[in-house]
């Protein structure tokens, strides 16, 4: 089958499949959102006169089923086939006759692509910042539920000060909320319009550049159409730092759970369907679940790197250097949704160790309260350490284990509803109803 940009040779197979590699699979992925792109462009292509109405009405009515085709799992490109404007194109071909042929004027691949990879970008970043709401929705309840139950604070893995369930779930929550501006900075940054740029140079054609931002739901446009091609890696590696920002987070947590889910800790207990046993050791619960996220949020915390290292030193233009970003990009989303689909499941089904201090071997940590209340009677700070260490030295030292801690953020007054109302006021700014408005008009629903 030719090709888009075939002439009147035939390209070597070892080339062709060197050259295409993952391509045809990673178009996947964006085969409803180059539909969706291909719709709002045609639309713009009637208004300047470059489609006659009739026709529109049949190329969006032909769009409209192949946007259906992607919702069931169905698309395909087929074998010889090279990428999925191609499929799209053909597809409309063969329906349409030479009428699906127009819908390529005014465009390049260059600016198809890109358009595609946006509109798939900031749908995921939705998805991804759907999950995260939800796995912060269940740390803060859980903070709520154990803000008054004790556990060790450490520093440098020794005891160090009392700390709180409460705390400990809360301090992930607020972490995620920060997480939260990265995201809503790259969905910003990606929620642009390169629609139009073509090549990189622009069009003679009287695009209507602004209709298909309009069409589209883009918040506006990349107007400086070289400037449109050369956000071709830096969206995804803007992206990707979004991302490893929060697979930091669940990576922390992941490991903190592993080492207080051990018994020399036994700080909660996982559930069991989170836990693998072992082939020789009948008494293994090993925390398969949270090392596998661990992993996999390690992996995704090198995916900037990666894009970096792909197109850092190229110049402006398109280079075919970019298609193997697609490779690590567009698969990294699934991978992270995973993570925090399975964290959000632990979290609601650990259950807590509600009487670790119990253990005198926790006493020392509260050599720092005892400080404090006498300094607070009057007797110099540096004073009352030495003495509070004498003791603990001595074996004298006896534990007072009321703590109270009132300042905000601290164990007896958790902030929580301050983090909620952080995270709300961050959701709010992503606007994602006008983009799903849009979405439905261009599908006709």
């Amino acid at each position: 089958m030719n090709k888009l940009w075939e002439k009147n040779f035939e390209v070597n197979k070892e080339i062709e499949r060197f050259t295409v590699g993952h391509d045809r699979e990673m178009d996947l992925y964006l085969a409803k959102y180059d539909v969706l792109g291909s719709m709002a462009h045609i639309t713009m292509l009637e208004s300047i006169g470059l489609i006659e109405k009739t026709e529109l009405q049949q190329l969006l009515a032909e769009l409209r089923n192949i946007i259906q085709t992607c919702e069931r799992g169905e698309f395909v490109i087929e074998e010889g086939v090279e990428d999925v404007h191609s499929q799209v194109e053909l597809m409309l071909t063969r329906k349409l006759g030479d009428m699906g042929k127009k819908i390529h004027s005014g465009r390049s691949r260059n600016d198809q692509v890109l358009v595609d990879l946006k509109l798939f970008t900031r749908h995921e970043l939705q998805q991804v910042t759907e999950l995260v709401k939800a796995l912060f929705d269940e740390l803060i309840e859980k903070s709520n539920y154990y803000r008054d139950i004790l556990m060790p604070g450490y520093t440098h893995l020794q005891i160090a000060m009392p700390s709180s369930f409460g705390l400990w779930f809360g301090a992930y929550a607020e972490s995620l909320t920060d997480d939260l501006l990265f995201l809503q900075a790259a969905y910003r940054m990606t929620n642009r319009n390169p629609l139009g740029s073509a090549a990189g140079y622009g069009s003679s054609f009287p695009l209507n550049r602004q209709m298909t931002t309009d069409l589209l739901g883009f918040d506006s446009m990349d107007y400086n159409v070289v400037y449109a091609q050369m956000g071709r890696g830096k969206m995804e590696r803007n992206v990707a730092f979004a991302l490893a920002t929060v697979a930091g987070t669940l990576a922390k947590m992941a490991f903190d759970a592993c080492l207080f889910n051990s018994q020399n800790f036994s700080f909660i207990k996982l559930p069991k369907e989170c836990t693998t046993g072992s082939s020789i050791m009948p008494h293994k619960k090993n925390p398969d679940v949270f090392e596998l996220i661990r992993a996999k949020s390690n992996k995704i915390q090198s995916l900037p790197q990666q894009v970096m290292l792909i197109m850092n030193n190229l110049p402006c233009g398109y280079f075919r250097d970019l298609q193997i970003i697609k490779e690590v990009f567009l698969p990294a989303f699934d991978e992270l949704k995973d993570c925090l689909q399975m964290t959000a499941y632990i979290i609601n089904r650990m259950e807590v160790n509600e009487h670790i201090l119990d253990n005198p071997m926790y006493d020392p940590m509260f050599s720092v309260e005892e400080v404090n209340r006498l300094a607070a009677s009057g007797i110099p700070f540096r004073d009352a350490y030495r003495q509070v260490g004498m003791e603990i030295e001595t074996g004298t030292f006896k534990a007072d284990k009321h703590v109270h801690h009132t300042h905000e953020g601290s164990i007896g007054n958790l902030c929580n509803d301050r983090i909620q109302a952080l995270m709300e006021q961050t959701l709010a700014g992503f606007g994602f109803g006008r983009v799903e408005e849009a979405e439905r008009r261009l599908k006709g629903e």
